[in-house]
């Protein structure tokens, strides 16, 4: 396979592993890392067209990099996009795919169910510039709908949320969104390019903090933007040209590391944590069970339509509140504590004193983040081992 020819014929598999590889002319297997902050031109006239943008080719790595372009032309393929531009860090990402096309007077819906920091963008940094929000039951379609201004630009969502795993229509959401004359931006992190695609579904950003399962291994951190070529032109690429909100090309390259397993890991989580939410739904001491995989998941016929299987996240409630939840955390031995997710290890987080602390108790309680909730993200560990850990640690509940 030459390294101009596109993967987008092939399965996702093969688009993981081969999907915008560029050679040098060492022929390298591995793609190869740039680390190199600037490059030199053969002439003046030279220098003079690339950054005219008559001349392609590489500029300063704040711009782009031979790696980082490998991992955007990757995610590109991956996820049916048209462009991309990368990020330091999913934040970057979210804030700069909501930021970058608004100005004083636009207006902002989003649902309320939504990861701290994203709802500390739609809240409070967004108002700071003369920019109006609205928060809305991501479920009620209604609320989506009477939301809409003259002035509304965007709507933003996560699906599944973060942490209660509801799962918003997303088809309905955008045909709302492109009623009033506004674009949708979808947070995909939770359901991975694996199981979900927005853009199919009618959105016209995906973002994506691949600092959980696209590196899935715990080392890097780093985001991306998916959308149309006129997105990323129009709104994008003059605004992170020059705030630069840069992925370094060593994230890069380990993100494409990632990539490479990606479905395996994401399939191996997903089987887990499937029979993990199976195992907990019996238990006496779990009062409460959301998995996106299960009949009885509130939103069970949207999940169907628009996710290829559930989650690599389990929520679960536990009985006894914020005590009852301490004691179960820290009483796993093999799930660790740790607010990320995605990771080849197991992790468990406690979102009411972490993830969503900084909301008050009744934004959290209308949210369904009790105090006895608790977020599992299934590892590569096998399950058996996992419900057992589990098993244990609710003993002491």
């Amino acid at each position: 396979m030459s390294e101009s020819e596109t993967t987008a014929r092939y399965r996702p598999e093969t688009r993981l592993v081969h999907g915008g590889t560029l050679r040098s002319q060492f022929g390298e297997t591995s793609e190869g890392l740039f680390l190199t902050q600037g490059y030199v031109y053969d002439t003046a006239e030279q220098c003079e067209a690339r950054f005219k943008g008559q001349d392609p080719g590489f500029i300063y790595s704040r711009y782009s990099n031979p790696t980082i372009s490998m991992f955007e032309r990757r995610m590109i393929e991956l996820e049916g996009a048209e462009a991309a531009r990368s990020t330091a860090t999913g934040m970057a990402a979210v804030t700069t795919a909501i930021l970058a096309p608004l100005k004083t007077g636009d207006h902002v819906v989003a649902s309320k169910a939504l990861f701290g920091s994203c709802l500390y963008v739609v809240q409070d940094l967004l108002p700071r510039y003369g920019i109006e929000t609205t928060l809305v039951d991501g479920l009620d379609l209604d609320q989506w709908q009477r939301a809409l201004r003259p002035n509304t630009k965007t709507f933003f969502l996560e699906s599944p949320t973060n942490p209660t795993l509801d799962v918003l229509d997303i088809a309905a959401i955008a045909r709302i969104a492109h009623s009033g004359g506004a674009r949708l931006i979808v947070d995909n992190v939770f359901a991975t390019p694996i199981w979900q695609s927005p853009l199919s579904l009618g959105a016209d950003v995906v973002v994506y903090s691949a600092t959980k399962h696209i590196d899935g291994q715990g080392r890097c951190l780093g985001g991306i933007i998916l959308s149309s070529e006129a997105f990323i032109a129009e709104h994008l690429h003059n605004f992170m040209r020059q705030t630069g909100p840069s992925l370094s090309p060593f994230n890069a390259w380990v993100l494409l590391k990632g990539l490479e397993t990606l479905g395996i890991r994401v399939r191996a989580q997903t089987e887990s944590a499937a029979k993990i939410a199976d195992a907990l739904a019996k238990h006496p001491k779990v009062t409460r069970l959301v998995y996106p995989g299960r009949a009885d998941h509130p939103q069970a016929e949207t999940v169907k339509r628009q996710m290829g299987a559930g989650s690599t996240l389990v929520g679960f409630e536990v009985k006894g509140g914020k005590a009852g939840a301490f004691r179960c955390l820290n009483a796993l031995k093999i799930a660790r504590i740790s607010n990320n997710l995605g990771d080849a290890k197991s992790l468990v987080t406690h979102p009411a004193t972490t993830t969503h602390q900084r909301l008050a108790p009744e934004a959290r309680a209308e949210l369904g983040i009790s105090e006895g909730f608790i977020r599992f993200s299934a590892g590569l560990e096998h399950a058996d081992d996992l419900i057992e850990d589990l098993a244990q640690a609710l003993e002491k509940v």
